[in-house]
């Protein structure tokens, strides 16, 4: 069976090509995918309803993107100007997660090429990101009864603050972030399990604590997860502080994947962040999470 893979061509969105963001890596991913048949065909989003947003961000955040009349100073927290390809790739890229979210039950896994936009908070984004996509595709799915106790392992160099805000007094999803001491944001939220490595950590520690963490993750009683693969761990990023290899990022992967698909626990893989300095490889590094599930169907 073919992984579940969604895509869409407004992923891409129009910020300049002098940006630190790269927006590129997007449509190049799903070519990569594609060249390689890793992915034969991608499932296509529909941009999230405003019905489906709110439930995990304030009607007026909501308004004021659609409307582009967000205050400069909140503009300038998201990193992305407020154009109308902005506004339409956030709203698409968080109805891919809630669609693959959907299709991970359907099938035990499936993946996002976007998505993990998780420092959005509910009155506001921040750190290139918009909407909370995790947040608004997991509190979808516990409106509508398909999911019971939701986990968000969330493995990007960055904390996953936006999702510790947004589910702190909700005891149905549990967020895991395992981050980058020193790095962005500076004032950390409180998630439900939180690991901070400390600068320059190589493969080996890394792979020896995630192990650790997932052991204990695994007494618990979860019945879906979502995974943020964030590869902004990798030596050479931009804005990484962590010294984890090619080969440590595709072990992880497999790995977390592996983990909760055989015990048959749904995951829906979405990317996270990624700045590596060789873009070829950036692409590259993101493909892993989509060859590790591909691997288990």
């Amino acid at each position: 069976m073919d992984l579940p893979v969604v895509n869409h061509k407004d992923y891409f969105a129009k910020i300049g090509d002098d940006h630190k963001f790269p927006i590129n890596k997007f449509g190049e991913l799903a070519n990569y995918l594609i060249e390689k048949k890793i992915v034969k065909k991608f499932h296509n989003p529909y941009p999230c309803s405003d019905e489906t947003l709110k439930r995990a961000h304030s009607e007026k955040y909501i308004k004021n993107i659609k409307d582009k009349t967000l205050d400069q100073n909140t503009i300038k927290k998201i990193g992305f100007p407020l154009v109308d390809s902005v506004v339409q790739r956030s709203l698409v890229a968080t109805g891919g997660t809630v669609l693959a979210s959907k299709l991970a039950i359907k099938y035990g896994v499936a993946c996002n090429t976007a998505g993990g936009s998780h420092h959005a908070n509910f009155d506001g984004g921040a750190g290139y990101c918009v909407f909370n996509d995790v947040a608004v595709a997991a509190q979808y799915l516990l409106d509508r009864g398909l999911a019971g106790r939701i986990l968000i392992v969330d493995l990007d160099v960055h904390q996953g603050n936006g999702n510790a805000d947004i589910f702190k007094d909700n005891r149905n999803v549990f967020t895991f972030s395992m981050h980058s001491k020193s790095n962005y944001p500076a004032k950390k939220s409180i998630s439900d399990l939180d690991v901070e490595l400390e600068d320059n950590l190589e493969d080996v520690q890394y792979i020896k604590i995630l192990k650790f963490y997932l052991n204990q993750l695994n007494q618990e009683n979860f019945d879906y997860v979502f995974y943020i693969a964030g590869v902004d761990i990798h030596f050479n990023d931009r804005l990484g502080k962590l010294k984890i290899s090619d080969e440590g990022i595709r072990k992880r992967d497999e790995i977390v994947t592996e983990n909760f698909f055989s015990k048959g626990i749904p995951i829906c893989g979405v990317l996270g962040g990624g700045y590596n300095k060789d873009f070829e490889k950036l692409v590259e590094l993101h493909s892993f999470l989509h060859q590790s599930c591909a691997k288990l169907l």
